[in-house]
C-alpha cells in the first residue's frame, strides 16, 4: 500500500500550457529537495482549459518522492471550481494551495508551515515590503477596498484573504471544501468565514510576493462579481446557510 503523501499541492489552472511546465518543475525541485515534504504530490486541476494545460501536465515526470495527478473540470467553471476539485482529490496530511503563477514563490511554503496554526494564509497586507512587484495602482487600490469591506462584513479580520497561497490541515481542507459552494475568485472568503466557525486555528502570514504579468483576474468585472459573492456568504452566515 503506497505511503500516504505528507503534503498534496494543488494548482488551479485555466489556459496556463505557457508557464505551467515550469511551474510544476519549480514546484516538484524544492519537494524533492526538502525530505520534510516526501512523499508529496501536485494537484493540477484543470478548470476546463481550451488550450494544451492538460497535455503539458500528463508529459511531465515528476522527481523520486513526488506524483502529479491531474483533475480535469469539463468546463470553465471559475477558481473557487478548480481549486475545490484538486482538494477533493487530495490525500495529503496538509494542503498547499497555490496560484500557477507562483506569485507567492514555492519557497514561501516553509514560512507557512512554521505556524502551529491549522490554516496559514499568506498575505500582502501585513508586510508590504516583502512585495517584490506591485500590482498596477488601480489594481492595487481596489484589492485593498475590497479587503476592507470584507472585515467591516465581519467576514474576516485578515488583511488579505486573496494571495492565492493557503496551507491546511489535510482533512480540515477537504471537510471544508465539500462544503464550499462558490465557484469564482471569492471562495477564499468563503474558505476562510467556514473554518473560523469551525473553529480552527488560523494565522495570517506575511510572505513575498510579486506581480506576474497575464493575471487571470481582471479587477472591475472579477471585483464586482466577489463583493456579491461576499455579500452571499454574509447572508447565508446570517440565515444559517
Amino acid at each position: 500500500m503506497a505511503e500516504r503523501p505528507r503534503l498534496s499541492v494543488v494548482l488551479p489552472a485555466y489556459n496556463e500550457e505557457a508557464r505551467l511546465p515550469r511551474t510544476i518543475a519549480r514546484v516538484a525541485a524544492y519537494l524533492a529537495e526538502e525530505a520534510r515534504w516526501l512523499p508529496a504530490e501536485i494537484i493540477v486541476a484543470d478548470d476546463g482549459s481550451g488550450d494544451r494545460t492538460t497535455a503539458v501536465a500528463e508529459a511531465f515526470v515528476p522527481p523520486a518522492g513526488v506524483s502529479l495527478r491531474l483533475v480535469r473540470l469539463p468546463h470553465n467553471r471559475g477558481k473557487g471550481a478548480a481549486v475545490r476539485a484538486g482538494v477533493l482529490a487530495s490525500a495529503g496530511a496538509q494542503v498547499l494551495i497555490s496560484d500557477a503563477d507562483l506569485a507567492t514563490p514555492i519557497e514561501e511554503l516553509a514560512t507557512l508551515a512554521s505556524r502551529d496554526v491549522d490554516l496559514a494564509v499568506g498575505s500582502r497586507g501585513l508586510r508590504r515590503d516583502l512585495i517584490e512587484r506591485r500590482q498596477p495602482l488601480p489594481r492595487d487600490v481596489l484589492g485593498r477596498v475590497f479587503n476592507l469591506a470584507i472585515r467591516l462584513l465581519g467576514l474576516t479580520a485578515f488583511t488579505d484573504t486573496q494571495c492565492g497561497f493557503k496551507l491546511i490541515e489535510g482533512e480540515l481542507a477537504r471537510r471544508l471544501a465539500a462544503a464550499q459552494r462558490l465557484d469564482s475568485f471569492a471562495f477564499d472568503i468563503e474558505l476562510l468565514a467556514r473554518a473560523e466557525r469551525a473553529g480552527a486555528r488560523l494565522a495570517e502570514v506575511p510572505v513575498r510576493w510579486s506581480h506576474v504579468d497575464d493575471s487571470r483576474v481582471r479587477a472591475l468585472r472579477h471585483g464586482a462579481a466577489m463583493v456579491l459573492d461576499a455579500l452571499r456568504v454574509r447572508w447565508w452566515l446570517w440565515t444559517g446557510q
